[in-house]
């Protein structure tokens, strides 16, 4: 598939940002695919039989809830077996890229009970990435709806995103694809093309959401392709995210109020098949650079802050699956700078990963027969 010709669409942020060392590490030819680490992971097989799992989140009472890409969202109990689907949900467009999504709990949920996931919404003009909320009471849900729909649909089945991240002020960020067929889309401000979008528990968007001008109500970021992974900085505060790019390109962001991340206009990622240029592969006037890049592609996924005693050395780092690369990839930091990179392969394609409420990290396989697996060294 070849995408078209970008559009060449004035920025919104006019600020020039300066090149980070990483970048220039990366064109300066250093090493994009380090050898795997030494050190090795142990699987352990938590639950299986999962039909294409997407994301995992915890609950306080030691239960978690389980998505599946083909419109099934389960309860993981404490003894490790799985429930039956959670009735109540939301038609699901299950449809190459897009089904059921991304799932979070809501940091109060001791007292209101509730949770939120996204997923592909079926309507006129094709579908769209929605997020939804519901009481989860024992063991069903009640209350459900759709609080926030991505304008417009699109007929696609590619680039839904998306993930969810409750910032600390209450609010959620949602990370949206540009829906693949539409990826000039992501540098216009109107619509939640390629975008973060932020919004309240209610599904409307904050009064102190960027609203430039021409710029609906709920974008807080712009320029993104194919968001796969999102976390909250525990002690910043500050939203990070990965995400696809095309034959290589994946990266890093620090996802902020009203920057634009480049995308098309600004990639290490090259068209597919032709293997041509997309937009600069270098600092552009108006756009924020990545953090990290991987030429060629690992395809990242669920992304962690490593906060626990059970992986000495490892506190402070980002760690995010891979599902091309079939890897936990482990990324030293200092400051927003990344210093150091390593591999732990486990020889599945990795499509979420988040580390539990006992410091151990959990990682989803993707496929047919998806496993959660506990990491354990």
């Amino acid at each position: 598939m070849r995408h078209g010709r970008a559009r060449q669409h004035a920025p919104m942020n006019t600020r020039s940002r300066r090149l980070l060392p990483l970048v220039v590490a990366l064109a300066a030819g250093l090493a994009a695919n380090p050898a795997p680490a030494a050190e090795t992971l142990r699987p352990v097989v938590v639950a299986s039989g999962l039909d294409h799992p997407w994301a995992i989140a915890f609950l306080p009472d030691g239960r978690a809830l389980i998505t599946e890409k083909v419109g099934r969202l389960r309860l993981l109990r404490a003894d490790g077996t799985l429930s039956a689907p959670l009735a109540g949900l939301p038609a699901v467009d299950v449809r190459g890229q897009c089904g059921l999504l991304d799932v979070a709990v809501d940091p109060d949920f001791k007292r209101n009970g509730l949770v939120f996931w996204t997923f592909a919404e079926p309507g006129d003009g094709g579908n769209s990435t929605a997020l939804a909320r519901g009481r989860l009471d024992g063991d069903k849900l009640s209350e459900v709806r759709t609080i926030f729909r991505q304008q417009p649909k699109v007929s696609s089945s590619a680039h839904c995103g998306s993930r969810i991240v409750f910032l600390r002020d209450g609010t959620l960020a949602v990370g949206l694809g540009d829906r693949f067929s539409r990826r000039d889309d992501a540098q216009l401000p109107g619509n939640h093309l390629g975008k973060f979008v932020r919004v309240d528990r209610d599904g409307r968007a904050p009064a102190d959401n960027p609203r430039a001008a021409g710029m609906a109500a709920e974008v807080w970021s712009l320029g993104h392709r194919n968001v796969q992974g999102a976390a909250l900085h525990p002690q910043t505060g500050e939203l990070w995210a990965v995400e696809h790019g095309p034959q290589g390109g994946d990266e890093v962001n620090v996802v902020e109020r009203g920057r634009n991340y480049g995308w098309p206009l600004l990639t290490y990622g090259r068209n597919y098949g032709s293997g041509t240029r997309i937009g600069d592969e270098g600092p552009r006037a108006g756009f924020e650079q990545p953090l990290k890049v991987w030429v060629p592609s690992i395809a990242p996924s669920g992304l962690a802050f490593v906060g626990s005693e059970r992986y000495p050395g490892w506190q402070g780092s980002l760690v995010l699956g891979a599902l091309r690369g079939e890897a936990l990839v482990r990324l030293t930091l200092d400051g927003r700078r990344v210093v150091a990179e390593e591999r732990h392969e486990l020889g599945a394609r990795i499509r979420d990963l988040r580390q539990g409420p006992d410091g151990w990290l959990y990682a989803l396989t993707d496929g047919a027969d998806g496993r959660l697996w506990r990491l354990e060294r």
